[in-house]
């Protein structure tokens, strides 16, 4: 099914000069009624849409990588305050600016983005006006597709640049040059067209359509409508400051209803089950696809396209024998991460992982070896967990998951909370938690939750970082809350009492150990918890053979250092938690872009 990532009719005609100045497309092979009056090159059309997200430099090599860090729980690979001007620090450290090198570039993200939607535009008018939906369901499920996959794309572009131009008609001459448009006009337009596509998408499993994770089902329609609303209803950086819209149709409350039902559809309805919470990490990883799961949604790539394994993988240092690759570990779980799961949560581990594959390789196989307290990668994606051979430089051709059932449970319970309070919610919170955690500590979360809705609260903002760290939602979750300033500020603190083992860190051992495996089931760590120093036991692994390494101080000092800490942001995150449109857009923009006072947003 992983084959997508492919040119369609139209879309061969599309020419993309930059994302505020494209040229009219023109049909040469065959005719608009012609290919969305036929179901097979329709589809070719809405899945075309695709391309924009393997390109080069859009999702593939630029948004996701960079996207979503730094955070309460993931940074990149390391924060450097001595590096703060370079490139890819400015990108993660909230002081980014339009001539960023890695973005400032007429083919980056930013210019992606707007060439897939006007394949979702050209395809949504053609679809409209030939392909007959009322009488073929078929057709109206792509219609319903090319409908989520241009919200999708929006979704994100507001996200990481606030009021963009807004582009729901093919581009012709009247519009070639666009000003930015007030966020709320296109969140209220993506809410109005998931709540049409919602009309004609299949539930999985309920057609040959969507039994793929690779397509677009009711499901994640659904579900993305339920993110959208509480990205509406919340916080975000405006022309006049860091506030929620003043327009009273996106209300927080009527934003947490439109995520209320939206998510109990998904949840009632039963399409989709949670399994369990490693199970999940080694599909995505073993490519497969099947519909019904914890999956949604994931953004497609062919073998040859896409980083995700390379930028949030357990890091590879040479090409051994699970990876041809040397590759992964670029971000990584901030940090305190590790020490602030509950030691039972089977999270933790899965998610945290301190160690990396050996560069040095015995009879082609490498073993684990020990990082730094500086440089733990994620875990839950692994070459390790692969069924195929990556023989890409830089691709691994992992999906990204975009969408899971567990984000559906939260934001229910998120939900609710609001509307209806703590004792209504918690059924929505339970399933995530029992799966992770013994039924005794899950009891006592429950009776700390519910106490009232602020405690609830305070809860979905505790596991929602435990739950999706290092699948890039944290950073948007901690804007449209409103307190990301208080949860960046908390972490610093935080960082300063590990780095001395001070406070709720006092105890852990310096040294850990790590038993030198080339086997990916027989890895085993000793010396990261509470009263894993027992000198008996040391003596034991040492006479074994394994390795250990000073986790907290080294001959030069502390490991997590001063630079490290005061890296992670370097100026008021609320303030800056959006990237400036690149200067190339703005340079090529007739004079209807700018960046100027908080990078140029509207105040209305």
């Amino acid at each position: 099914m992983k084959n997508y990532i492919k040119l369609s009719f139209l879309s061969l005609s599309l020419v993309a000069v930059t994302s505020c100045e494209l040229e009219s497309p023109s049909i040469s092979a065959l005719d608009a009624s012609s290919v969305f009056g036929t179901y097979s090159l329709a589809e070719a059309e809405v899945m075309s849409i695709h391309v924009s997200f393997g390109e080069t430099n859009s999702y593939r090599g630029r948004f996701l990588p960079y996207y979503g860090v730094n955070t309460d729980v993931e940074v990149g690979n390391s924060p450097e305050l001595s590096k703060a001007t370079e490139d890819k620090q400015s990108l993660w450290n909230y002081n980014t600016l339009p001539n960023n090198g890695q973005m400032n570039t007429d083919n980056n993200a930013y210019a992606k983005f707007y060439e897939g939607i006007e394949r979702a535009n050209l395809a949504i008018e053609g679809l409209r006006q030939y392909g007959d939906i009322e009488n073929k369901p078929d057709m109206a499920q792509l219609l319903g597709e090319a409908l989520t996959l241009r919200a999708v794309i929006y979704n994100d572009l507001i996200k990481a640049w606030g009021d963009v131009p807004a582009r729901f008609v093919p581009n012709g001459p009247d519009n070639v040059y666009l000003p930015r448009t007030n966020r709320d006009v296109i969140y209220k337009q993506l809410l109005a067209d998931l709540k049409e596509a919602e009309d004609y998408c299949y539930w999985p499993n309920e057609n040959k359509i969507t039994q793929s994770t690779e397509r677009i089902s009711k499901a994640f329609v659904k579900g993305l409508r339920a993110r959208l609303a509480l990205y509406a209803g919340g916080y975000g950086l405006r022309g006049d400051g860091y506030r929620r819209s003043k327009d009273p149709e996106l209300a927080p409350s009527l934003m947490y209803q439109i995520a209320k039902e939206e998510c109990l559809d998904i949840i009632n309805q039963g399409c989709n089950t949670l399994g369990s919470f490693k199970e999940n990490f080694i599909k995505l990883c073993e490519d497969n696809v099947t519909a019904g799961g914890e999956s949604l949604w994931e953004i497609p790539f062919s073998e040859g396209r896409g980083r995700v394994l390379y930028t949030w993988g357990v890091k590879h240092q040479a090409k051994d024998q699970y990876t041809q690759q040397a590759q992964g570990g670029v971000n990584g779980p901030i940090a305190t991460l590790y020490y602030d799961y509950d030691e039972d949560d089977i999270r933790r581990d899965i998610t945290c992982v301190p160690y990396e594959w050996s560069k040095d390789l015995v009879n082609g196989k490498a073993h684990v070896q020990l990082r730094a307290q500086n440089k733990w990668c994620f875990g839950k994606l692994r070459y390790e967990w692969m069924k195929r051979i990556v023989t890409s430089t830089n691709d691994d051709g992992v999906n990204w998951q975009y969408m899971r059932l567990a984000d559906v449970y939260l934001m229910a319970a998120e939900a609710v909370n609001e509307l209806d309070g703590p004792s209504a919610a918690w059924q929505y919170m339970k399933p995530v938690l029992s799966r992770v955690l013994p039924a005794a500590k899950v009891s006592a979360l429950q009776s700390e939750y519910t106490a009232n809705k602020a405690a609830f609260f305070k809860g979905i903002v505790d596991q929602r970082g435990f739950e999706f760290a290092g699948e890039a939602l944290r950073k948007c979750d901690l804007v449209r809350w409103g307190n990301i300033d208080v949860k960046m500020a908390e972490a610093v603190a935080k960082l300063q009492n590990l780095q001395k083992r001070e406070g709720v860190y006092a105890g852990y051992p310096d040294k850990v150990y790590i038993n030198n495996s080339e086997d990916k089931d027989k890895i085993e760590i000793y010396g990261l918890n509470k009263g894993e120093d027992d000198p008996d036991v040391i003596k034991e692994l040492k006479d074994a053979g394994w390795d250990s390494k000073n986790w907290f101080e080294s001959t030069s000092g502390y490991v997590l250092t001063d630079d490290y800490i005061n890296g992670l942001y370097v100026v008021t995150p609320s303030t800056h938690c959006l990237w400036p449109i690149w200067q190339t857009f703005i340079d090529a923009s007739n004079n209807m872009l700018n960046n100027d006072g908080v990078y140029g947003q509207l105040s209305d």
